[in-house]
């Protein structure tokens, strides 16, 4: 999967999107949350301030993510 930049993102396609991510941490253990913007939501990780599973794993890399119409659907995929 292509993970698009959210920069390159075009006005039809801007509404607030949901999004299931994963990143991968540095010692290699896989984390996956929630989020509108998965790139921001990693930066808000690798920052120290992201959950408190990251925070002592830093640094992570996104490594995919899933969107979703709803904020719903999205936190129910995240729990499967």
């Amino acid at each position: 999967m292509k993970i698009q930049s959210f920069l390159e993102r075009t006005d039809e396609n801007m509404k607030k999107s949901n999004y299931v991510y994963m990143v991968r941490c540095a010692d290699n253990t896989i984390y996956s949350g929630y989020a509108v913007d998965p790139e921001k939501r990693v930066e808000v990780h690798n920052s120290g301030k992201g959950a408190k599973y990251t925070r002592a794993r830093l640094p992570v890399k996104l490594v995919y993510y899933e969107e979703f119409e709803t904020k719903r659907e999205a936190l129910q995929r995240e729990i499967q």
